[in-house]
């Protein structure tokens, strides 16, 4: 079956992780995607890999995340920094339908790959720009991974962690991740409206914006009331049944019971404190906003005394609304999400087969999926040149000149 964007080339002028992340999902919707890489290094991400033990470098074997972030591409190994492997892409952008880049503003100018550049060979072109903190301003060129930008500029770290504590630090891609999914609803927004008016443009994303986005909730209400959010501790949350508690196995279950005054009385018969229900002091919301210590308290000890299922299968009767809080190696055997097949077995060549995350979308007429592995370094130069005219000898005269692999 035809996937959602078969004819459709995306040419990623990119590198680490949320442009690629995104052209990696426009890949398993069906467009051919053409990744312009260093002759030499490769994208950065080659060179590392997520472990158990966090961002390490990558030795040998499987990389992870490189496949998770490139598969189903095709690979050319251009030099960007020579004229000749500036005029290749250029002659790719030509032919695409997108383009996509997270260079940076002075980078686009030197390669002249801007999309002042770009356009009038191809106005039909939808040309993306992902930077760290946006295209204007004093900081345009300011590199930005999603610790720095998404995470730490934006308000998301220094707004997480205990009162008093030190904030907390993110996991490796979140911002990054979740900025490949505004890029990806961009470029589908784009290709609809060309649909109508036959004609590109430039969409401008950044991980700033992003993480602004994620947050929204607390950033207007400090744009209304000119201060920081207060940080949100455990022990002192304002409603005790919109919190997490740890059980007698040292698992954690996470509370969403944000109407308490709707699930109060169940929420007390499961946890085998039906005498609560009617005690003055936790009978109403504002009640136990008033004494939330003394039932936290009470709390934790009450939630001590069985383990996380024995509770999940309570709470679960009395339809509380909960979740546990899983720790990955609970994740990956997690029965809802197999049966949802949020993940997916694919081939490598060389490597046997591994899994992934499949793109956190689908579609029933016309599904996505993981076209393939990631490419090696290169593997398609040639026969991408070829396809845009050059020779044989060509090819040979721009390897000689180091402007490709």
């Amino acid at each position: 079956m035809a996937g959602l964007l078969e004819g459709i080339m995306v040419l990623e002028v990119a590198n680490w992780v949320a442009a690629p992340s995104a052209c990696a999902m426009l890949a398993d919707l069906g467009a051919e995607v053409v990744k312009i890489e260093h002759p030499e290094t490769g994208d950065p991400v080659r060179a590392v890999n997520v472990t158990a033990h966090g961002v390490v470098p990558h030795v040998e074997g499987l990389n992870t995340t490189t496949e998770l972030l490139n598969r189903g591409k095709r690979s050319l190994g251009i030099n960007l920094d020579h004229p000749s492997g500036q005029e290749v892409v250029r002659r790719l952008a030509a032919r695409a339908d997108v383009m996509v880049t997270n260079l940076l503003p002075q980078r686009q100018e030197r390669y002249r790959l801007r999309y002042e550049d770009v356009s009038p060979m191809n106005p039909r072109l939808i040309y993306v720009v992902l930077t760290g903190y946006g295209t204007e301003g004093r900081e345009r060129d300011r590199a930005g991974f999603d610790y720095a930008a998404f995470w730490a500029r934006s308000g998301i770290m220094g707004s997480l962690g205990e009162e008093g504590e030190p904030p907390v630090q993110q996991r490796p891609g979140m911002g990054d991740q979740t900025t490949s999914l505004a890029l990806v609803a961009a470029i589908g927004l784009a290709l609809y409206e060309r649909e109508r008016s036959g004609r590109g443009q430039r969409i401008d994303c950044s991980l700033l914006h992003t993480g602004l986005w994620v947050i929204g909730p607390d950033v207007v209400a400090a744009l209304r009331q000119r201060q920081a959010m207060r940080r949100h501790s455990r022990q002192a949350a304002g409603n005790p049944l919109f919190n997490f508690y740890q059980a007698q196995d040292g698992k954690w279950l996470q509370l969403v019971m944000i109407q308490s005054e709707r699930f109060w009385p169940g929420f007390c018969r499961a946890l085998d404190l039906g005498h609560l229900i009617a005690d003055p002091r936790f009978d109403s919301h504002a009640h136990r906003m008033q004494h939330h210590r003394a039932l936290i308290a009470l709390l934790e000890r009450q939630f001590a005394t069985r383990t996380r299922q024995a509770w999940g299968q309570r709470l679960d009767r009395e339809r509380c609304l909960w979740a546990p809080v899983q720790t990955l190696d609970e994740v990956i055997d997690d029965p809802q999400a197999h049966a949802n097949s949020y993940f997916a077995t694919v081939q490598h060549p060389a490597r046997g087969a591994y899994q992934l995350v499949n793109m956190p979308m689908r579609f029933q007429r016309t599904p996505a999926g993981i076209q393939g592995p990631a490419p090696e370094l290169g593997q398609h130069t040639e026969l991408t040149l070829l396809d845009l005219g050059y020779t044989w000898e060509d090819i040979a005269t721009l390897k000689a000149q180091g402007a490709i692999i």
